[in-house]
């Protein structure tokens, strides 16, 4: 009885995914285009914390074979989720403790960054315990799944079809993962960013955090892409003066 309800349940979910007919009529149809496109950019927008988070993760691997590995690994592993998470959407919103988990991730590794930061001490003991592709792909497969909770709750009030949210969710996904890998090249010619990066993780994480019960708080978007524009601004602005610098001293 239990498991003739829960295969219910799973066709209920996830039965139009496989559908040839539905996804036919997507493809063909000049609106659903673009809604997806819609959807895509929506992603982009959504997920530019996301995309952060990812650089940093990926900047913990020096070697650049590697990066891309995880990135990729990290790719499949979050096509898996997004997967599952549209099936799952509707109950999304009673996940709370996975918005929690992932703020308090997320302000213990910038907290965690900045201690080692000024004791190098503790950073040989670290450095001892290097990362592997394995566990950074996972890191970003558990991050995707913490902020696209957001992506995949807005994208299911733009359109009920789930087909549409899946081919939107899944090319935003790739194009965010295109950014962070820009990002991790901009992080090497300019090692400042990398301190910022730390900084406004715990922006997010705490933006994540008071999100949830019991407070509740949501800080609009536009208050993030301002925080961002003013890092960005002040990190240019350091490196310029400490590369002046150094070229005086020499």
């Amino acid at each position: 009885m239990k498991g003739s309800l829960l295969l219910a349940t799973l066709a209920k979910l996830y039965g139009p995914f496989f559908d040839g007919h539905a996804w036919l009529s997507v493809f063909e149809s000049t609106h659903a285009w673009s809604i997806i496109i819609s959807l895509i950019l929506l992603e982009c927008l959504l997920s530019v914390d996301n995309a952060l988070v990812l650089a940093t993760l990926t900047n913990e691997l020096k070697d650049k074979k590697e990066q891309d590995e995880a990135l990729g690994i990290g790719l499949i592993g979050s096509y898996i989720a997004r997967f599952v998470m549209v099936g799952i959407a509707i109950y999304l919103i009673q996940f709370v403790w996975v918005k929690i988990i992932g703020a308090l991730y997320l302000i213990y590794l910038s907290l965690s960054y900045f201690y080692h930061l000024h004791r190098p001490e503790t950073n040989k003991k670290v450095k001892k315990t290097e990362p592997t592709v394995g566990k950074v792909a996972l890191k970003m497969v558990i991050m995707d799944i913490v902020f696209s909770i957001d992506s995949v709750i807005a994208a299911l009030g733009v359109s009920k079809n789930p087909i549409i949210v899946l081919i939107g969710g899944l090319i935003g996904i790739l194009a965010m993962r295109l950014v962070a890998e820009a990002m991790v090249k901009l992080m090497v010619k300019i090692p400042e960013l990398n301190i910022m990066a730390y900084v406004l993780i715990l922006f997010i994480g705490v933006k994540l955090l008071i999100s949830a019960p019991p407070f509740n708080i949501e800080i609009p978007d536009y208050v993030f892409a301002l925080v961002l524009v003013i890092s960005v601004v002040v990190t240019l602005l350091v490196h310029y003066l400490r590369k002046k610098r150094n070229r005086i001293k020499h």
